[in-house]
């Protein structure tokens, strides 16, 4: 089973993720200004954009609707269930039913009949992977998703999956200074014609060079949980950043197209969708599939950055337990 439905899209390797606009991030963009970014976005050529149930609690994929469901047919629509917001704490849910009546709320939410790749958010450890698969696989035949993603799995746990009903996609966190999918999904992927799609390429920001310290962090930001931008940590990950933005500088592109290239240039599977709330970022992001980057420059960010020289873990214990991901030793 090989079948992949990712489309050969005008902007092919980058596309938008959209819940920096609702979720996570501090305040929400007010919608007003959110509904142009979106339009503004697909305007310059983003065709693919990604939302979620659980981005907002549900208020991501009513933005989508508001904003872009009147331009349904110029672009591919991804968002992801199996993990959302139930009075107040986030659940993980892999349980068909469940699963199912997720994907229900969110076709209301989203204004659509036809989702065109669903992801189970995360995996349920309570669940084989095949049930939940088996469900996605049952929308698929009933025609109101197009493909099945993963998120944050193991290449085990592709497998399986694939075994069940072929995946057009894995999302996992991607990015010079996250290199866990080296381990065995990036592989796993070219083996199973999977298109790999990377989030978080720009190190959630860090390899913009926007964040100078902790105190550039709002509250409500999720990066104030994160080990590697507390006060222990982040000091030793902002020693690398001076080297590497000479880097960009020396071949003529900002840090964040220097990021986002490297990860462009790791598989011909991959796809990235970094996200961002301001409109100059998203066509500073989508111009960086211009770069072409030598392999003297590659190997130069890969002895800079990496799992060894990068300070802490990417996610806190709780966090931790929420992805099946492989971890380095």
């Amino acid at each position: 089973m090989t079948a992949n439905n990712f489309p050969k899209m005008l902007s092919p390797k980058i596309g938008l993720g959209c819940m920096n606009l609702s979720h996570a991030y501090g305040k929400p963009v007010a919608e007003e200004e959110a509904i142009k970014s979106l339009n503004a976005a697909l305007d310059m050529g983003y065709q693919h954009f990604d939302t979620a149930t659980l981005y907002g609690a549900g208020k991501n994929e009513l933005l989508v609707d508001k904003a872009l469901m009147h331009r349904r047919s110029e672009f591919f629509l991804a968002s992801k269930c199996g993990m959302s917001m139930e009075d107040g704490k986030k659940l993980i849910n892999g349980r068909p039913e469940h699963l199912k009546k997720q994907c229900e709320a969110s076709l209301k939410r989203l204004g659509t009949d036809h989702i065109d790749l669903y992801y189970l958010h995360r995996k349920d450890p309570d669940v084989p992977i095949e049930e939940s698969t088996g469900a996605l696989a049952d929308l698929v035949k009933e025609g109101k998703i197009g493909a099945i993603g993963l998120s944050e799995v193991s290449a085990q746990t592709l497998r399986q999956a694939h075994n069940e009903h072929p995946i057009t996609a894995l999302q996992s966190e991607y990015s010079l200074w996250t290199r866990n999918p080296e381990i065995a999904t990036l592989k796993a992927c070219e083996d199973l014609n999977v298109t790999f799609v990377a989030f978080s390429p720009l190190a959630r920001g860090f390899l913009s060079g926007a964040i100078k310290s902790q105190d550039d962090l709002i509250q409500g930001d999720i990066r104030n949980n994160m080990p590697r931008f507390d006060a222990q940590h982040y000091p030793k990950n902002l020693a690398l950043l001076g080297r590497f933005t000479d880097i960009a500088s020396n071949i003529g592109c900002t840090p964040a197209q220097l990021a986002l290239s490297w990860v462009l240039h790791q598989s011909k599977n991959i796809v990235a969708i970094p996200g961002t709330r301001f409109v100059s970022h998203m066509e500073e992001n989508l111009a960086s599939h211009e770069h072409q980057l030598e392999q003297s420059t590659i190997a130069l960010l890969d002895e800079l950055i990496n799992q060894n020289t990068v300070s802490g873990p990417r996610y806190n214990q709780a966090q931790q337990h929420e992805i099946d991901t492989e971890e380095f030793i």
